[in-house]
């Protein structure tokens, strides 16, 4: 708006300069005459001028109003601020008690920051996380109720928290064939929780998580050991099996894995060389014999004498031979 104003003063100027020079040229009379048609400097100047600063005093007037709509945040808003905390709380716990857990966790999300600190800080951290337990987002969960038990450690709910993340950590261990990073994770999450707390009343749901755990390890390596001795990668399957063995001899599988062993131990003898057929046969009656031994009860010790008996018998003639 100033540039306009001020190219039309320059035009009214460049007018009355002609004008000037029609006086000198043409005389008074003359002049007077191409006054008429000369508009007047001062008025176009002022009326230009007021017209500026009514636009201009009006465009600030709608600023001012926008930036107050900007900065005001009226009560009942969906902002969480300091001044409508109480409200926002109170929203919260009602999603929380009638069980809408997700929309619990949206408002618990926005007021932790603002609790830290607070008496309600180590409230709504734990609903927060527990929001999150109970809609399955086991994940978050996880996060939240380690990070509440490090927060606030001593307080009537730090252990529950600590429990929750066990069983968080737990239900996102994924299945045996899959890779178990998570498993062994919550295996030490486990283990931590019965350190700091060896009086718990959770104790025993911890071992039973700590046992469903450990079987679904034990599952997947006896998988392997059957998969080396059906690809006839025996020398493989023998290793994998006596690993097993040491590490989860107390399994439910473990019987199985010295009847696979027992069978692997037999196939890789027969396909020997001649000078080491002996031994590997003797590798076969060891594994039977432990697999009597601990699991004398097992279906598979009957399956098993069969094989062995052969083993028995190739041995013999083996040892005749050398006669």
């Amino acid at each position: 708006m100033y540039i306009r104003t001020m190219k039309k003063i320059f035009k009214i100027d460049f007018n009355l300069l002609i004008f000037l020079a029609l006086c000198l040229y043409f005389g008074e009379a003359t002049a007077a005459a191409e006054a008429e048609f000369v508009p007047k400097s001062n008025e176009m100047c002022l009326f230009e001028i007021d017209e500026v600063n009514e636009v201009a005093q009006s465009s600030i007037d709608i600023r001012n109003k926008n930036k107050d709509k900007k900065t005001r945040t009226p009560r009942g808003s969906g902002k969480v601020n300091f001044e409508t905390f109480q409200d926002h709380y109170e929203k919260a716990m009602n999603y929380y008690n009638k069980k809408a857990f997700l929309s619990a966790a949206r408002i618990f999300e926005q007021l932790y920051p603002l609790s830290i600190g607070t008496p309600l800080g180590d409230t709504i951290l734990f609903l927060f996380a527990d929001s999150y337990f109970q809609n399955r987002d086991f994940q978050m969960a996880a996060f939240h109720f380690k990070d509440y038990a490090r927060r606030y450690p001593g307080t009537e709910r730090t252990e529950q928290a600590a429990l929750n993340a066990v069983k968080a950590m737990y239900y996102l261990s994924p299945e045996y064939y899959l890779d178990q990073f998570i498993t062994l994770m919550a295996i030490d999450e486990a283990n931590l929780f019965i350190q700091q707390y060896p009086n718990s009343k959770h104790i025993k749901d911890c071992n039973e998580i700590l046992d469903a755990l450990r079987e679904k390890l034990a599952r997947k390596e006896m998988e392997m050991v059957r998969m080396y001795y059906q690809t006839s990668n025996f020398e493989a399957a023998q290793i994998t099996a006596r690993n097993f063995l040491k590490t989860y001899s107390s399994s439910r599988y473990a019987p199985e894995v010295l009847f696979i062993l027992v069978r692997n131990n037999f196939d890789f003898a027969r396909r020997s060389v001649e000078h080491k057929k002996y031994h590997r046969f003797k590798d076969c009656l060891e594994a039977f014999e432990m697999l009597q031994t601990r699991y004398p009860e097992s279906n598979f010790v009957a399956d098993a004498r069969r094989i062995v008996d052969e083993a028995a018998n190739q041995i013999r003639r083996l040892e005749e031979r050398k006669i």
